[in-house]
């Protein structure tokens, strides 16, 4: 890992210390299964992106955008909790949790101990990403057990084709491809170099024929039902969309427009 990767697994290294030191153990709240369709929309909430800078609008309410994501029909949501670039936090997804309740949440972060996952949960996180790059396999085996013994959906977020061979192995085991099964266990392709912050649109089409036999995320630099559509046909199932919908005036219509794109170029 170098640059901007490795200055996140610093931070995270030090939130995990942290966590192990007083972290409640209270998985009260109820787990939210995915329930997945033809083509879905993860919708994300995240105040700052550091390569696009401030991101939320108005009075920053993100119960309410939750609910509109909601009503679009996103199929879960995606809440950034990484404090130092993305000003994010655990309140901000237990925020959410509680705003739409029978929606299963997402903690989007840089994850690198099972503590994490169990933050996650006690705060009411149905799902966790996970990024390949930052885990070596027992590393990730692990994380991926430990989201397992807690009936939380993963999403293992890859950037290259190194990524995705790994991950591919990772899903030979049998619990684990029950999992891909069940739609459970994601596989996502992040536009956005996350070494870098730099956006290749061109790697979705590129790594298309590498992916495994999974329910593959499209992550990063989709706007509108056009990039839905085209995503869709490369053999993608859903899309995590972060930026265009914390920018939309309408954000209920745009989950509802692209959900609809990508649904229909695979209706073909």
């Amino acid at each position: 890992m170098s640059d901007f990767l490795q200055t996140m697994a610093a931070s995270s290294r030090d939130r995990v210390a942290a966590a192990k030191e007083t972290l409640v153990v209270n998985f009260e709240m109820p787990v939210m299964p995915l329930r997945l369709g033809n083509f879905d929309i993860i919708a994300e909430i995240k105040d700052r992106s550091p390569a696009e800078g401030n991101l939320a609008r108005g009075n920053g309410d993100r119960a309410a955008r939750a609910r509109s994501y909601v009503e679009g029909g996103a199929a879960a949501i995606s809440v950034l909790t990484e404090p130092s670039h993305f000003a994010g936090s655990l309140e901000h997804l237990r925020e959410v949790v509680a705003a739409v309740p029978d929606t299963p949440v997402m903690r989007k972060d840089f994850l690198l101990d099972p503590v994490q996952i169990l933050e996650a949960r006690a705060a009411g996180a149905s799902g966790v990403l996970l990024i390949v790059a930052m885990l070596n396999d027992k590393e990730l085996k692990g994380m991926l057990d430990c989201a397992a013994e807690h009936d939380m959906f993963v999403l293992l977020e890859s950037f290259d084709k190194d990524d995705l061979s790994r991950t591919g192995r990772l899903l030979d085991n049998p619990d684990d491809q029950e999992r891909v099964q069940n739609g459970q266990l994601l596989v996502g392709v992040n536009t956005r170099n996350l070494r870098t912050l730099h956006v290749d649109p061109g790697r979705l089409s590129e790594l298309a024929p590498a992916l495994p036999a999974a329910r593959c995320v499209a992550e990063s630099g989709l706007h509108d039902a056009e990039d839905a559509a085209a995503v869709a046909t490369l053999g993608y199932r859903l899309a995590l969309v972060g930026t265009a919908l914390m920018r939309s005036d309408d954000p209920a219509a745009l989950v509802a427009t692209m959900r609809a794109a990508g649904s229909a170029e695979l209706a073909v």
